[in-house]
């Protein structure tokens, strides 16, 4: 019995590993944009893998606020609550209440359910870089990562390649600082995220969401961080309005190409 479970779940896992190795879309981040960009893509037919660093995908979304695990979320993306079959209460007319652990485990669900893989306990430590587009990713083991050892990676290859990590906007960085590139942003390069403002942050968060190199767009807080948007706390509906808009932008380009 002990050598047919292990067999099992190597040999299904290394299915999944090697049938992800050439993708049309990689996303990095399993935040509430990263898994509604993904599961958008995915039923449009195309072949979207998902990698997050943290044992869990779900970002911030599973603390709702300090704790207190209730999200808010206005009317304007109460479309995508119901997509997901979340439940939710109106608050007053502009804004719903949801229980962030529901919503969180209802994103992650339908997001498998639609046909992502869903690779966790990834860090991302470099683009591939090709033609002078993103071309990919090159990822290793989370604790590798953070533990700072020196083994090598191994390479995702993809047509579009999703910022989805939030605050830190990792893989945009990454490609700024390694390849002396100008990002489509009005600096050129990474702007940084500015503190909290609630209203201006969830209009620039779908507003910021974009394509900032060839191959490569951010989505969520990552898109604030790198065009300088205003944080915005526990309130969820841009997140998903941008992890909508980032999967029509997405989708645009790779019809087009």
């Amino acid at each position: 019995m002990e050598s047919i479970i292990s067999k099992a779940i190597v040999k299904n896992f290394f299915e999944k590993l090697e049938n992800c190795l050439e993708l049309d879309v990689a996303i990095v981040g399993g935040g509430p944009s990263g898994l509604v960009c993904s599961t958008e893509l995915a039923k449009k037919g195309y072949k979207v893998a998902l990698f997050e660093e943290d044992l869990a995908p779900g970002g911030g979304m599973w603390g709702g606020a300090m704790m207190f695990n209730e999200i808010v979320v206005q009317k304007e993306a109460i479309q995508i609550l119901d997509e997901f079959k979340i439940s939710y209460q109106k608050f007053d007319d502009n804004y719903y209440t949801a229980d962030s652990v529901e919503a969180t485990s209802s994103l992650i669900y339908h997001s498998k359910k639609a046909g992502v893989k869903i690779f966790n306990c990834i860090s991302i430590e470099d683009v591939v870089f090709l033609n002078n587009k993103v071309s990919g990713i090159v990822i290793n083991w989370g604790p590798v990562s953070k533990s700072k050892m020196h083994i090598d990676p191994l390479i995702i290859t993809a047509k579009a390649v999703l910022d989805a990590t939030g605050h830190p906007s990792e893989i945009a960085k990454i490609t700024a600082s390694k390849n002396d590139i100008q990002l489509l942003t009005e600096t050129g390069n990474i702007s940084g995220e500015k503190s909290l403002s609630m209203e201006k942050g969830e209009q620039e968060t779908v507003k910021n969401t974009s394509m900032i190199y060839p191959g490569l767009y951010v989505s969520g807080m990552a898109a604030n961080g790198v065009h300088g948007g205003f944080r915005m706390g526990p309130i969820f509906g841009g997140m998903l309005l941008s992890g909508k808009k980032s999967a029509d932008l997405i989708h645009q380009a790779l019809k087009d190409a």
